[in-house]
C-alpha cells in the first residue's frame, strides 16, 4: 500500500494569478494575502512550488498527498474556478503523486469534495452537494471555514478555539443525521474533528448514548501529537484515523513522528487512506 497524506493544501500557479489581478479581497499583494473574513497574512509562495512539494513528500516518506483548497481562504466562484483548473494540471504534472478534490462542487476526474465545516453542520443546505457527492462515489472532506476572531484576540485564536468549535459541530451534525441519511458517503473531518472524541464520554453522560464507530468515517491528524492522537484511537479504534499533515501551513514532522511512534503507520498512512479513496 502506498503511504498518502490525506491533508495537503496547493495553491496552482492559475489561482496565484487570479490572486494578484483581483482588485478587491480576497487577493495576493506582494507576499501579502489579504482576505474578507481573517485579515492578512505573510505567505510564502515558494510552499506551492511543486516540485518543492514533491521533495517534500520524498522527505517524508509519503507516496500521495491528497491536496485541497481550504474553505478558510473564503474564495468566491471565480477564484475557485482557477483553482479546479489549476489543480487538474498539477496533478497531471506530478505523475501519480497528488490527487485532487473539489471544493464545494461535484466535478469529474476530482477524488472529492472538500466543504468547510460550518456547511456541514447545517446539513439540510448540503444536502444537494452530498447527494451529488454520494452519487458519484467520491468522498467529502470536511475543513474549517472562516472563522474571524473576535476584538484584541490572539493571532491562534481562531485555529485553535474557532477552527475546532466548527469542527466539533460538524462532526457531531453528522453523526446525529448524516450518517443515517448518506451510509455509504465516506467523510473525512479534519483536525480530529476539533478534538471530537474528547467529548464522547459528555456525549454519553448527557443523554446522547453510546458513540460506536461510525462507518465511513475518519478523522485526520492535522496538528496533533502523541497525547491527542493516543487518546483518539483508544476513543474510536485505529481505524478511524488517517494521517492528515495539513502541509504547508504546518510542519508535517511532528504529528507524522507521533504517528510513528504510537505504532499507527500502517493504519493512519496506508490501510485508512486505502479505504478512504476507494
Amino acid at each position: 500500500m502506498q503511504a498518502v497524506d490525506v491533508h495537503q493544501h496547493l495553491w496552482p500557479e492559475a489561482l496565484v494569478r487570479a490572486l494578484e489581478e483581483r482588485a478587491g479581497r480576497p487577493r495576493l499583494r506582494g507576499s501579502r494575502l489579504e482576505l474578507v473574513e481573517e485579515g492578512d497574512f505573510e505567505v510564502d509562495l515558494r510552499s506551492h512550488d511543486l516540485d518543492r512539494r514533491l521533495a517534500l513528500l520524498d522527505r517524508d516518506g509519503i507516496d500521495v498527498a491528497v491536496v485541497s483548497c481550504p474553505p478558510t481562504l473564503g474564495l468566491p466562484p471565480d477564484l475557485l474556478d482557477a483553482y479546479h483548473e489549476g489543480v487538474v494540471e498539477a496533478v497531471r504534472a506530478a505523475g501519480g503523486r497528488l490527487v485532487a478534490l473539489a471544493t464545494d462542487a461535484v466535478i469529474d476526474s476530482f477524488a472529492g469534495t472538500c466543504v468547510a465545516a460550518t456547511t456541514l453542520a447545517r446539513l439540510d443546505r448540503a444536502t444537494p452537494l452530498l447527494d451529488a457527492l454520494s452519487a458519484a462515489g467520491g468522498f467529502l472532506f470536511v475543513h474549517p471555514g472562516p472563522a474571524p476572531p473576535p476584538a484584541g484576540a490572539p493571532a491562534w485564536w481562531p485555529p485553535v478555539v474557532g477552527y475546532t468549535a466548527q469542527m466539533q459541530a460538524a462532526y457531531f451534525a453528522w453523526l446525529a443525521g448524516g450518517a443515517t441519511r448518506w451510509p455509504g458517503l465516506r467523510v473525512l473531518f479534519a483536525i480530529l474533528g476539533g478534538g471530537a472524541p474528547f467529548q464522547l464520554e459528555r456525549l454519553a453522560a448527557r443523554g446522547g448514548g453510546a458513540a460506536p464507530r461510525a462507518e465511513n468515517v475518519y478523522l485526520d491528524t492535522a496538528s496533533y501529537g502523541r497525547a491527542a492522537l493516543a487518546l483518539s484511537a483508544e476513543a474510536l479504534g485505529p481505524a478511524a484515523l488517517v494521517y492528515g499533515s495539513d502541509a504547508p501551513v504546518i510542519d508535517p514532522g511532528p504529528t507524522l513522528a507521533a504517528v510513528r511512534e504510537l505504532g499507527l503507520e500502517q493504519a493512519a498512512c496506508r490501510a485508512n487512506p486505502a479505504a478512504l479513496l476507494a
